[in-house]
C-alpha cells in the first residue's frame, strides 16, 4: 500500500516516503535539498505576508511541502519546477489543491507577466483581481543570482520576494557599505533586502554542507537611484569590483581600461577617496561616480 502523508508524520519521514514511492533521488546537479522542518515552513509563509488575494510564483517546489502551505494562505500558487520527474509527481500529489498550477520548465526562460496573463483565467476571483504577485522560493544555491536578477529586472517586478538561500549569500545581499559586493549592489538597486531568519543545514534532506537563511526583498516601485543607463551603471560597478580588495583607483583603471591619472581625476570630481575599496561605497556614491564617468565618456563599450 502506498504511504500517505498525514499530520502525525514528520516531514523527514514524509519526504523519504515520497522519494521511495516514486523512485526518486535528490539530484545533486540541480542542488536539490528538501526542507523537512515544519517550523521553517511557518517562517517562510509568515515572511511572505500572504492573503487570499495574493498570487504566488513559487520557484523550485521540490516535493511540494512548501507549496501546500502557500496554497492554504494564498489565492493562487503557480509553481515552476525544472525537474520533469518532480513536476509529474507534483501534479499527482497536489491534485487536491484546486488553487495550484504546476509548470514544468526553466524559470529563467519564463516571462513572469506573460505567465500570469496566461494563467489568470484559472485564478480564483480574489486572485484574478490582483495586479501584482509575490515570489517564494527555496532556491538551489547555484541559481540564486540569476533567479533574483530575472525577477528584479523584469518589467513586471514582484511586490515581495521571500527566498531561501545560502546563509553567506543572504548576508552579502543585505550588507551595507563596508561589506558591499556586486550582488548586494545589484539587489539593493531594485529593492530592500532583509535576513528574516537563519536555517541550519539539518533542516534539509539530504543535509547540505552549509546553513541557509530566509531572505525577504521588498522591490521598490522604481530603482533606488536615478540612473538612466542601467547597463552602463552596472558596467561601472563591475569594474569597481573587478580586482578584489584593490583600491578604487586601481580596480576602476583595470576594469574600465583607463589610465590611473584619469581615474584619479574622476574620483576626485565625484568626491570619493581613491584609496577606498569598492565594498565601502553606497548606492548614492556609485550613482555620483557613474554620473561623473558618464559625462567624461568613460563607459563606452
Amino acid at each position: 500500500m502506498a504511504e500517505r502523508d498525514g499530520p502525525g508524520r514528520s516531514l523527514l519521514v514524509q519526504t523519504r516516503g515520497l522519494l521511495r514511492r516514486f523512485g526518486l533521488k535528490a539530484r545533486k546537479g540541480l542542488g536539490q535539498h528538501f526542507l523537512v522542518d515544519g517550523a521553517v515552513l511557518g517562517l517562510i509563509t509568515g515572511a511572505a505576508e500572504l492573503t487570499p488575494a495574493d498570487i504566488v510564483v513559487e520557484v523550485g517546489p521540490g516535493l511540494g511541502v512548501l507549496t501546500r502551505e502557500l496554497a492554504r494562505e494564498a489565492g493562487w500558487v503557480v509553481s515552476i519546477e525544472l525537474d520533469e520527474k518532480l513536476a509529474h509527481v507534483l501534479k499527482e500529489t497536489l491534485a487536491s489543491c484546486d488553487n495550484v498550477t504546476i509548470i514544468d520548465g526553466d524559470v529563467l526562460r519564463i516571462d513572469p507577466a506573460a505567465l500570469l496573463d496566461e494563467q489568470r483565467a484559472h485564478f480564483s476571483p480574489a486572485a484574478a483581481a490582483s495586479s501584482g504577485y509575490k515570489v517564494v522560493a527555496n532556491l538551489p544555491y547555484y541559481i540564486t543570482a540569476p533567479v533574483l536578477r530575472h525577477f528584479l529586472e523584469a518589467p513586471a517586478r514582484p511586490e515581495l520576494m521571500v527566498v531561501m538561500v545560502q546563509k553567506e549569500v543572504a548576508e552579502a545581499i543585505a550588507a551595507g557599505p563596508g561589506k558591499m559586493s556586486l550582488m548586494s549592489v545589484s539587489v539593493q538597486f531594485y529593492g530592500e533586502p532583509e535576513v528574516v531568519s537563519y536555517v541550519p543545514a539539518r533542516c534539509f534532506y539530504p543535509v547540505p554542507e552549509v546553513d541557509s537563511a530566509i531572505l525577504r526583498i521588498r522591490p521598490y516601485p522604481h530603482p533606488a537611484v536615478a540612473v538612466t543607463d542601467r547597463e552602463g551603471f552596472f558596467r561601472l560597478v563591475r569594474a569597481g569590483f573587478s580586482a578584489s580588495r584593490k583600491q578604487l583607483a586601481n580596480s576602476l583603471g583595470r576594469g574600465l581600461v583607463l589610465p590611473k591619472a584619469e581615474v584619479l581625476a574622476l574620483l576626485e570630481e565625484a568626491g570619493i577617496d581613491p584609496r577606498r575599496r569598492a565594498e565601502t561605497l553606497g548606492l548614492d556614491e556609485w550613482t555620483r561616480l557613474w554620473q561623473v564617468v558618464t559625462r567624461a565618456g568613460g563607459l563606452a563599450c
